[in-house]
């Protein structure tokens, strides 16, 4: 048991430094490149500032680096492997009576505790700064005036106009369309001073304008009026509606599920977060998954060679994987496949077939 605890904590700290080597190499890679992409979207804008692009490259860094930590985590296990085998240390390991699921432990342990940390404790982290970003984006980059909130009390719109500026408050939303049910609409000078209320029976965008219905307008020191319709001028579609929703990303994991249970209430489709919720569920797993990959390929030079070759195979077998995952998580978005098998599929095959490799290494 103590030569055990004593290999378990080298193999963890070989894995832990490759996988922080390797992550810091790639973040710095990714925010290279993502800087200058941002410097070009900023070349004709002059209020985008260096300094301002600077601070979106470090703001949206997490977003990017969620996406590529499965690799960084297969790559510094396939390393962490690969160096001991060649250094004969397993070998030793072997010799000793320690099985490959014993001196595999320790970096599985660590791989499912980092997918830990990193959906309870950085996760809110991220989320908030991906929302710093997406509104400086918005405000330089793409220069967007309006926002969609949906909240406990149901769904707030807020839009930005010369005259000034007005929010849109909806009880609910008709499922499939952009028909609000139960509006209050507050208008306001560019002083940020109310200028009036309108209560409608229901709201539908139109091109050009909001069309409201049975409405009782009300004016500061004025008898409300019933207006049968009412137009609110607008410059918003369906289309930029729906770009300037609150993505699942800028969500963290703790808010997720009272969120889903808003866009339940308020009649929207809670499919894309509740994808997203169970993929950030197994992510710990989906790390796991790839400790599992890295061994099934990085160990069988044990028993033969062709080290480079075996290698590549498992980079190549991780590409097409998460391939088919980008591809199964496009079919639960389209609601051809359940949401959680969608989203725990991968990391369940994946688990699988790597530890059916595994076995067969181990006892033929």
């Amino acid at each position: 048991m103590r030569l055990f605890a004593t290999l378990s904590l080298y193999i963890g700290r070989q894995f832990l430094l490759w996988f922080a080597a390797g992550l810091c190499s790639l973040l710095a890679l990714v925010y290279l490149l993502d800087t200058v992409e941002l410097l070009r979207r900023a070349a004709n804008r002059p209020e985008a500032t260096f300094d301002i692009v600077v601070t979106m490259g470090l703001l949206k860094l997490p977003e990017i680096g969620q996406e590529v930590l499965p690799f960084v985590v297969l790559f510094g296990a396939m390393y962490t492997f690969w160096r001991l085998t060649r250094t004969h240390e397993l070998v030793v390991a072997r010799a000793s009576g320690i099985s490959v699921w014993q001196f595999t432990a320790p970096v599985l342990a660590w791989a499912m505790i980092i997918g830990v940390l990193l959906v309870t404790i950085l996760n809110p982290i991220f989320a908030a700064m991906l929302t710093r970003y997406e509104k400086l984006e918005n405000r330089y980059l793409r220069g967007q005036t309006s926002s969609l909130d949906v909240g406990r009390s149901g769904l707030w719109l807020t839009q930005l106009t010369p005259e000034g500026a007005y929010r849109i408050h909806a009880e609910s939303v008709v499922p499939g369309t952009l028909e609000m049910r139960r509006v209050m609409v507050l208008l306001s000078t560019p002083g940020q001073k109310l200028s009036a209320r309108l209560d409608a029976a229901s709201a539908e965008l139109v091109p050009g304008y909001w069309d409201l219905s049975e409405v009782w307008y009300n004016e500061p020191g004025e008898p409300a009026r019933f207006l049968a319709r009412y137009r609110l001028p607008t410059d918003l579609t369906e289309q930029r509606i729906q770009n300037s929703f609150a993505s699942p990303d800028t969500l963290s994991f703790w808010q997720l599920p009272d969120f889903i249970r808003t866009l339940e209430l308020t009649g929207l489709s809670p499919v894309r977060h509740r994808l997203h919720w169970h993929v950030l569920l197994a992510q710990p797993f989906f790390y796991a998954a790839m400790v599992l990959l890295a061994a099934a390929f990085s160990l069988r030079q044990m028993r033969g060679g062709g080290t480079l070759t075996m290698v590549g195979a498992g980079i190549v077998t991780a590409l097409l994987l998460f391939i088919v995952k980008d591809v199964i998580m496009a079919l639960g978005l389209s609601g051809a496949v359940p949401v959680i098998m969608a989203a725990w599929a991968p990391a369940g095959v994946t688990v699988m077939l790597s530890a059916a490799a595994l076995l067969h290494t181990e006892d033929g």
